[in-house]
């Protein structure tokens, strides 16, 4: 579930804008409920909140609801991973600078000979050649190749549209665009390997339901999200460690440190980190405060 899963994990991923899908029939959509907590302190003080976003979504998708617009208008502080996703030039000139290594292997030597017909299709629809893919680490080939098969796009991202709701001295990011491709261009070999192979077994799988997990975030449906952070290729220790719990784990000095400060914060990332037992949600509650979820 790697494509649709990053888009649920990491901002960065949307570096290059990517062709809308079709949105799914109107019958199908639940109401939209996606998780959003309120985080009190030892005497049951409102001390923030903690929602769970998407990166990317197909045109029309309505995701506010009034309790959303209610933390919005009282939140004092957003706190997204990446502050600067309005700024599509820089982030792709970092990507470019990370992602770019000379002479590297053909992109077809780096998967399984039983893998390459699916490479093949993927580059296609991409509109991608084996050139393209000359000078790019097998990381970022992985991710470009992700977003052939998405049905969303970052111009419908939640976190740019919450962006639009503050002004820039209200904003603090986690990471940033830059520590957010190092974790990717830091993973081993091995690791950018099994990436790039999590995309084309996800590609290879598409076609019984290929909005299950936009769905699941958009209903809260939080065991379905769980589910999406232990299978799949998030079942490798490694990815799931980089990816996913140690960004969580990096995160928690600061998160302690706004909401000690009081500033009354949204915290605002993508859902998958919110959930399981190395989530945001579980980690914060360590720390001593209580998490109500509103929605």
């Amino acid at each position: 579930m790697i494509t649709r899963f990053v888009l649920l994990l990491a901002g960065a991923l949307a570096l290059a804008s990517c062709n809308p899908g079709d949105d799914p029939d109107e019958s199908s959509k639940p109401s939209p409920s996606p998780i959003l907590y309120e985080i009190t302190d030892a005497e049951g003080e409102a001390q923030g909140w903690l929602f769970g976003t998407i990166h990317a979504l197909p045109d029309g998708v309505e995701w506010r609801t009034p309790e959303i617009e209610r933390v919005i208008d009282q939140a004092q502080l957003l706190v997204v991973e990446v502050g600067d996703l309005a700024d599509t030039r820089s982030i792709s000139s970092t990507f470019s600078v990370f992602a770019t290594t000379p002479d590297q292997p053909d992109i077809r030597t780096r998967v399984r000979a039983e893998d390459r017909l699916y490479l093949d299709e993927m580059m296609t629809k991409g509109h991608f050649s084996s050139r393209d893919f000359g000078n790019i680490e097998t990381w970022a080939a992985a991710l470009m190749l992700a977003q052939v098969s998405s049905t969303g796009s970052p111009r419908n991202g939640v976190d740019k549209a919450l962006l639009l709701e503050f002004p820039d001295h209200r904003v603090r990011e986690l990471e940033g665009t830059l520590t957010q491709l190092r974790i990717f261009d830091d993973l081993a070999p091995q690791d950018q390997t099994d990436l790039l192979t999590g995309i084309l077994a996800e590609y290879r799988s598409l076609g019984d339901n290929p909005e299950r997990l936009r769905l699941a975030w958009l209903s809260g449906d939080e065991e379905g999200l769980i589910t999406a952070t232990q299978s799949g290729i998030m079942a490798d220790p490694e990815l799931y460690d980089a990816l996913l719990a140690g960004r969580n784990r990096a995160w928690m000095n600061e998160i302690d440190r706004l909401l000690a400060d009081g500033p009354n914060p949204l915290i605002a990332v993508g859902a998958a980190h919110l959930v399981g037992p190395d989530g945001l949600a579980t980690l914060i509650g360590q720390r001593g405060y209580t998490l109500s979820r509103l929605q």
